[in-house]
């Protein structure tokens, strides 16, 4: 990742200095200045020569750098002469939609100047050529976001620990859909809020949500039985005597990352209890002992999923859609495997690319249309 240079800028319509620096990405006045500021808006891109972008990152107070969810290393913030604007342009590649924040010696912080925002202390851009994500509204860093009215107080036995999991029906309620990661779709991203958005659409069917906190993602996430016979023994039958409409013969498991690794292993393992998977940059690299490894995606390619798929299992009752960041190539071998073996051992699968790399703000467009597609 390199700074943008002098000769770049004028190329991408911004003077060297002072009055209209930064006039190729609309922004008035000489930076710093009042009517500079109240200006700023969100990342602005302009468009790079190699198909790519351009994008002018702005922050206002003391030195600080702009890090990236899983896309980039951190990005160092340059001030602007004897002012408190201090500015990044950073090439970003085509279609990417990434989770930020900016990095200062006092904490983390949410862009105050974009409007959407993940969580109090991150924000979200995406490239002007990233594919729209219909039903997800902006949400600033300061708003708080719905919570579904019915709790289940899950003291487990087989897991141990206690943990609260929200339960919410959408028009109505429906088939259950398991979202693992569950306090990630109700404090970082509006779950609750897109989910009744695509129903009121008509874009899927009535749903019931379960937002499934994990306690400790390594330990539970693994491929091992512990967590899906607590589901299946423990919290389902929690579910249904919960007091919601929630159809548990159609039972959808949404997971990403290591999530997206234990859908799969419970669709394998379990597939009297999930037969329909909605997985997300599903941890595929994933085998015991992996997690000890400097490089995670340092291993066989597929890990212990493709390695279960090749007994060739009957997965003709299984519904699953794969989905990777197509910026996360370290991963596509992994998962590409996968996928390939799933539908050979005959379940019907979809397989599709998101405009971001290994994070929740690219992954939340294909939550919503691949647990559409499993219910279809």
């Amino acid at each position: 990742m390199r700074r943008v240079t002098e000769q770049d800028r004028t190329a991408y319509g911004s003077t060297a200095a002072g009055e209209g620096a930064f006039a190729g990405f609309g922004l008035p006045g000489t930076p710093g200045s009042p009517e500079f500021w109240a200006a700023a808006g969100a990342p602005a891109s302009l468009p790079a020569g190699d198909g790519g972008w351009v994008t002018l990152f702005l922050w206002r107070g003391s030195p600080a750098s702009v890090g990236f969810e899983s896309w980039s290393k951190p990005v160092p913030l340059y001030r602007w002469e004897d002012t408190d604007c201090w500015y990044a342009e950073v090439r970003v590649p085509p279609r990417l939609r990434v989770t930020y924040q900016f990095l200062a010696d006092d904490g983390e912080y949410a862009d105050a100047f974009n409007p959407e925002g993940a969580g109090g202390d991150r924000s979200v851009f995406a490239t002007p050529d990233a594919p729209h994500q219909p039903h997800w509204p902006a949400v600033g860093a300061d708003d708080v976001l719905p919570v579904p009215a019915t709790r289940i107080r899950w003291a487990s036995v087989l897991l141990g620990g206690r943990r609260t999991v929200r339960v919410h029906p959408v028009g109505g309620g429906g088939p259950v859909v398991l979202l693992l990661d569950g306090d990630d779709w109700l404090y970082l991203h509006p779950a609750m809020t897109a989910f009744e958005s695509a129903v009121a659409n008509g874009d899927m069917p009535p749903v019931t949500l379960v937002f499934l906190p994990s306690k400790d993602r390594a330990a539970e996430f693994g491929c091992g039985p512990g967590l899906w016979e607590a589901v299946r023994d423990e919290l389902l039958p929690l579910v249904a005597e919960s007091g919601v409409r929630a159809d548990l013969d159609r039972l959808v498991v949404a997971g990403q990352s290591l999530g997206g690794l234990s859908a799969m292993y419970a669709a394998l393992e379990f597939p009297e209890l999930v037969s329909r998977v909605a997985c997300q940059s599903p941890s595929f690299w994933w085998t015991p002992g992996a997690l000890d490894r400097t490089d995670l995606l340092d291993g066989p390619a597929g890990g212990s999923i493709a390695e279960r798929l090749r007994e060739r299992p009957d997965l003709s009752g299984l519904r699953v859609a794969f989905d990777v960041g197509e910026h996360e190539t370290g991963m596509l071998p992994h998962c590409e495997l996968a996928e390939s073996l799933a539908e050979q051992a005959g379940a019907t699968v979809r397989v599709s690319r998101s405009a971001s790399g290994h994070d929740r703000a690219g992954w939340r467009h294909a939550l919503l249309r691949d647990v559409a597609w499993t219910l279809a």
